[in-house]
């Protein structure tokens, strides 16, 4: 009966990260146990991306959600450096997106074919191909927006403003390259990143031995540097291609 107890208060206090690691490790309990506590997590975040209410045991985009969910217990791996749910959520909204992109290009195209019988779309295929394309460029518009609201959120969490930004990167060229350099060094290395990511402050002494500007200079670029840390950090797609290649 101790024993038992002792065991149940054990798993209790285990940190989310460690439960994650049982269930990847065959515990099916501790799979179950997570797959239930997190529903509300999983709702809220689908909720998010369709922008309505969501439905546990009415909506399919929920079902998507959850399955996303269970994807990311599996896949998840501590190396990286960011939390479980962190990354839970870029997986289950990222699985979600592309669910509703896939049916959303269903009803497109279906109601292209339905606009013409055979001797009409022959004579229109321009049409269809500029309907296919608009669609297209809507949705990548629609994705670019999520992503950076999600930027967004993050950044507040370091007290950083999407505001802030526009004033705070360095107006040369060489600056800014030398600002995302460091945000690289200090992503790459993971004994930095996660006494960062502990800490949400830049580990001066650490950080310095590996680069070869001051310190005064990394404190006037330390917003900046850690803005482009997070776009490192996180999955975000299109974020990535303002810094692809600087600082290698």
């Amino acid at each position: 009966m101790i024993e038992r107890l002792l065991k149940r208060k054990k798993v209790s206090n285990d940190s989310l990260e460690e439960q994650v690691l049982a269930a990847q490790n065959g515990d099916q309990k501790m799979l179950h146990h997570l797959l239930d506590k997190y529903q509300p997590f999983i709702a809220k975040n689908v909720s998010e991306v369709c922008k309505k209410y969501i439905d546990p045991t009415k909506d399919d985009e929920f079902s998507i959600g959850l399955i996303a969910f269970h994807e990311a217990i599996n896949a998840y791996n501590t190396d990286k450096g960011s939390s479980f749910l962190s990354f839970a959520k870029l997986v289950v909204k990222r699985k979600v997106i592309d669910y509703l992109r896939s049916e959303n290009k269903k009803q497109v195209f279906t109601s292209i074919d339905e606009e013409y019988d055979d001797d009409e779309q022959l004579e229109n295929p321009s049409e269809v191909k500029i309907a296919k394309e608009r669609y297209n460029l809507e949705t990548e518009a629609w994705n670019r927006r999520e992503e950076i609201n999600e930027y967004k959120e993050k950044l507040q969490e370091y007290q950083i403003s999407f505001l802030d930004l526009t004033k705070i990167a360095p107006k040369h060229v060489d600056a800014r390259d030398s600002a995302i350099k460091v945000a690289r060094i200090l992503y790459e290395h993971k004994e930095l990143r996660e006494q960062f990511l502990e800490t949400k402050k830049l580990p001066m002494k650490e950080l310095l031995p590996h680069l070869n500007i001051s310190k005064k200079t990394v404190e006037r670029n330390r917003k900046f540097i850690i803005a482009i840390f997070l776009i490192l950090h996180e999955d975000y797609v299109f974020l990535k291609d303002y810094i692809k290649g600087v600082g290698l």
